[in-house]
């Protein structure tokens, strides 16, 4: 029988410093795209081959994974992941959550079941799209995990704090998250002013940008550009970065002064 969802209590641990590895920085079919031969698609910068966006946020206690796209299996084996202590779900797209069978591999090697935290409707999506995990007659050696919910109040994980932000991908609402005085907020183009209150004093700022044209449900690179801006933040990047982009020489450029575009493996020491 699989383990029941558990509300999350809040603590103030400090978490001391903070080490960010983006995992992942492409959009939903990452870069390059099947049989596409465009400019970026084509490129041999190693910058412009992007993962589907996820980023790995540890510090001395907690290792803790932020959605797991369809590559979080190559994600771990070349980041060199061998420890693992939760995952945390922006939302429930495919492009964020297929990945997580293998998650196992963790429960072999640690020997316990991985927490799991998203809010009741991103939870109950994983149950629908992963519904052997969850099976009264488990088959041997499917993942085992604990379902942990949250909500919009700040949670603790380790000793790491997460305050979530909430923000519309559309008409879906999707939570981005700070954390100390960084913040990752991807997959959306709306938040609203008194969600961006929560963002007063984040010095590094993660944004997704699909591409330059305007889009239905996500950030174009100028509106990252003038989210990072309004933030005053000192440093920021775009993730989530769509072939449609071009290569990151070309678009690079367009940024503002303090900004430029993530890629995979990039590493912040905060």
């Amino acid at each position: 029988m699989h383990l029941p969802d558990k509300m999350i209590t809040f603590d103030t641990t400090n978490m001391g410093n903070l080490k960010i590895t983006f995992l992942g920085t492409g959009t939903s079919q990452g870069v390059p795209v099947i049989g596409c031969k465009c400019a970026a698609c084509s490129s041999d910068n190693p910058e412009d081959k992007r993962l589907r966006s996820s980023i790995l946020v540890e510090n001395e206690g907690s290792t803790i994974v932020v959605d797991t796209g369809p590559d979080f299996r190559q994600q771990m084996l070349r980041a060199d992941v061998d420890r693992l202590d939760a995952v945390v779900y922006t939302h429930e797209h495919r492009d964020h959550i297929a990945g997580l069978d293998d998650i196992r591999s963790y429960n072999f090697l640690q020997k316990r079941s991985m927490d799991l935290y998203g809010e009741k409707r991103v939870l109950q999506s994983i149950r629908i799209s992963f519904p052997y995990i969850f099976a009264e007659d488990k088959y041997p050696g499917v993942p085992n995990v604990v379902l942990n919910t949250i909500d919009a109040q700040p949670f603790m994980i380790g000793g790491v704090r997460f305050i979530p932000i909430r923000m519309l991908h559309a008409s879906m609402p999707v939570f981005g998250f700070r954390i100390n005085d960084f913040a990752y907020l991807v997959d959306a183009n709306f938040i609203s002013a008194e969600e961006m209150k929560k963002l007063e004093g984040v010095t590094d700022v993660v944004i997704g940008a699909l591409r330059k044209e305007k889009h239905h449900s996500h950030f174009t690179l100028n509106e990252a550009a003038d989210l990072f801006r309004e933030l005053g933040a000192g440093r920021g990047f775009i993730t989530h970065i769509s072939h449609q982009m071009g290569p990151v020489s070309a678009f690079s450029a367009l940024l503002p002064t303090g900004m430029k575009a993530a890629y995979d493996g990039l590493v912040l020491d905060l």
